[in-house]
């Protein structure tokens, strides 16, 4: 029973149900009396580990929540989000979905009651029933965070996960759902998936900061062709237009002396190919984004200035030929 107990557990993240101990052979009594003697961790009502609760992994408490959670639950919202690569950062509480409208709270765990749950909207991710991509995205569109839902979209299109046909049948089967559909829509036709992706919550924050002060919004982690015969370089914030290109530097990556070095070669790659770049550091970012804003506001307003000075240029020109 012990290797029946522990073979369940490697295939769960050493978590399991009552219920499945019961299948197992093992009576609801002898479960039980497994407790004290430390054979077996209670985690929640009815789940339980081989470990104690704070060594489980966090698949271990993700999974050890949906089993909490009955029969058909499945992790979901942010938590799902996370699991998938679609966000960066794990939430607090666990969210699950159950396919009911009743059920118990559960200590720890967020449920969100659905009776458009179908068992085709779950799938296993490293064995844990986790609601698709699809569903994960619409259900993200419950909040009003509208760059939540971006960066999930960002992230399926860069993990090759994103499939519009599978959004677009969750927007019918979720028809009564009014808030989430509006907001999934509006974000799918203002924005182009994989545009905006950031690689860490540096580059995000200097996202943010752009946009709240009202610049074009630039293009991220985007490839540029100097024209010189040389390497493309990789923008992290691009201006294509406006040719400026901001570099968000930390101090991890551009600390040693070779990247020091290599940093300067682009630059003045960059300068001679009629490109401005500007680099700014994490400190900046969190002590001073007042100034930093303002130094991107006048940046790419001054190219978009000359930019507009040169067309007239050429205008005149084609106009006194």
């Amino acid at each position: 029973m012990d290797a029946a107990v522990a073979g369940l557990a490697l295939e769960q993240h050493a978590v399991f149900g009552l219920d499945q101990l019961v299948a197992l052979g093992l009576s609801r009594s002898a479960v039980r009396k497994r407790v004290p003697r430390g054979r077996i961790y209670r985690v929640h009502a009815g789940v339980y580990a081989l470990v104690p609760p704070r060594l489980l992994s966090q698949e271990g408490r993700w999974m050890a929540a949906v089993l909490a959670c009955g029969e058909g639950a499945a992790l979901s919202h942010r938590s799902a989000a996370h699991l998938q690569r679609l966000t960066r950062t794990a939430p607090r509480r666990i969210e699950v979905t159950v396919p009911t409208a009743g059920g118990r709270r559960r200590a720890g765990i967020t449920i969100h009651r659905s009776r458009t749950l179908r068992p085709s909207d779950v799938e296993l991710i490293r064995r844990i029933p986790t609601t698709t991509v699809a569903r994960t995205i619409f259900d993200l569109a419950e909040s009003r965070d509208r760059r939540l839902l971006e960066r999930a979209l960002d992230e399926a299109a860069v993990n090759d996960e994103l499939d519009i046909d599978a959004l677009r049948e969750q927007l019918a089967h979720n028809a009564n759902r009014a808030g989430p559909a509006a907001r999934l829509r509006a974000t799918l036709a203002s924005h182009r998936a994989g545009d905006t992706a950031t690689w860490n919550d540096f580059e995000e924050r200097m996202f943010l900061l752009s946009r709240r002060a009202g610049v074009p919004e630039p293009e991220t982690n985007k490839w540029i062709d100097l024209g010189d015969g040389e390497p493309m370089i990789r923008g992290d914030f691009v201006w294509r237009r406006q040719r400026v290109i901001v570099e968000t530097d930390g101090w991890k990556t551009h600390g040693t002396r070779a990247a020091f070095e290599s940093d300067r070669r682009r630059d003045q790659r960059a300068i001679v190919a009629g490109w401005r770049p500007v680099r700014v550091t994490w400190r900046q970012i969190a002590d001073e984004p007042a100034r930093i804003a303002q130094t991107v506001v006048a940046v790419v307003a001054s190219a978009a200035g000359r930019e507009g000075a040169e067309a007239g240029e050429g205008g005149d020109a084609a106009a006194a030929a």
